[in-house]
């Protein structure tokens, strides 16, 4: 086991954040290209949703499996692999015109996501326990930081004149070259795990999964919602109403690449609560009150409050016996892609019978109800 100050550590640390860069980097190069598939096929905004579930699909059926295959060949075998998928579908989804390819593609690129998602957050939890460091808030910072890189170099890329396929190309380059530097420190094996492969959460892994469904629930919400909220309630202009999760976006990634050094210093469970009521109150000033401008901030408030809660939810794995790793890390991933998943939904369903506001208001609930979870766990 390597010691906090060894340079093995920092190295194996080092890499654990280019992973999260790739994830975060090539998943976001993804959303700029939906346009695009959307104008090549010909199909209406519905049969794009339904295109667009294989690859929540996919993310969801891989999860189990690699939590598996991480503890029987290590994290660098199911990271470089799955790696490999995602540098291999982006290509065909910027090309592909046939539904059935692209449904198919699309599913092989969510699982390729969901597996790098569960190997490198079972790795940073193994990095994080032998360091005795808190770095798990950094770790997922690089995934922010990888997903404002990709969504801005992409649109570059598209803006500037590339084609779809060499935009794509030029992205899986600098994955593959990324994935190169960190493979060599990658962990040649995955957690220890004496249950099965796949298991329902139970005990405080459950508790856990729960409240990343309300993280990631709120993430989505202000990633699909924020923009229709601004401009058919707040009568913003279209072309300015992306703001809000831009707000969300930026503050989220900074308190996350700052989060190791507050965490260490308040501890897990102020996290939670002093985050959980910042978002919660973020959320209640972008919904109460009726200015655009502080919409914007209640929406960077949002960003700082979730920003550091999710990491510490994560280390929180790895100090609980109740599950082996290997399976709890994917169960509460699958219980916050799902959040991702269903949440906007269900926003659209509670905005349809009463009001996009007091669907919010909801989410301010569920919010504060976060918080005051800090007091219950042990971290």
């Amino acid at each position: 086991m390597a010691s906090s100050g060894s340079p093995t550590s920092a190295r194996d640390a080092f890499s654990t954040r280019l992973v999260f860069l790739i994830v975060g980097f090539g998943t976001a190069a993804w959303a700029p290209l939906v346009p695009f598939v959307k104008a090549r096929t010909g199909i209406d905004e519905g049969v794009l949703g339904l295109l667009l579930l294989c690859l929540g699909g996919g993310s969801i059926v891989t999860m189990p499996l690699a939590g598996a295959l991480t503890s029987r060949f290590g994290c660098r075998r199911v990271i470089v692999a799955a790696s490999l998928g995602l540098c291999l579908s982006l290509p065909v989804l910027a090309w592909a015109s046939s539904l059935p390819l692209l449904g198919v593609t699309l599913a092989v690129f969510g699982g390729a996501v969901g597996a790098i998602d569960v190997a490198a957050n079972i790795q940073a939890i193994i990095v994080e326990r032998q360091t005795g460091q808190s770095l798990m808030s950094g770790f997922h910072g690089f995934y922010s930081l990888g997903g404002i890189a990709g969504a801005v170099g992409m649109t570059g890329f598209l803006g500037a004149g590339a084609s779809p396929v060499v935009a794509a190309i030029v992205v899986v380059a600098l994955c593959l070259v990324t994935l190169a530097i960190a493979a060599p420190h990658l962990l040649p094996y995955g957690s220890q795990s004496e249950g099965p492969a796949f298991a329902f959460p139970r005990g405080v892994v459950w508790f856990l999964g729960i409240l990343c469904f309300i993280l990631f629930l709120t993430e989505g919400s202000v990633l699909d919602w924020s923009a229709v909220f601004l401009s058919s309630v707040r009568g913003m202009a279209k072309s300015y109403a992306g703001l809000g999760y831009a707000a969300f976006a930026l503050t989220m990634t900074v308190g996350r690449l700052t989060g190791d050094r507050i965490v260490q210093r308040f501890g897990g469970a102020n996290i939670i609560l002093f985050g959980g009521l910042c978002a919660a109150a973020g959320f209640a000033l972008a919904t109460l009150v009726g200015s655009w401008p502080v919409a914007l901030v209640g929406y960077a408030l949002v960003g700082a409050g979730c920003s550091n809660i999710v990491p510490v939810l994560f280390s929180g794995i790895g100090r609980q016996t109740d599950m082996p790793e290997s399976v709890a890390v994917p169960a509460i991933t699958t219980l916050g892609y799902a959040g991702i998943l269903i949440g906007p939904a269900a926003i659209g369903f509670v905005a349809h019978a009463a009001s996009l506001p007091v669907a919010f208001m909801i989410l301010v609930v569920m919010l504060i109800g976060v918080a005051a979870s800090g007091r219950l766990l042990k971290l």
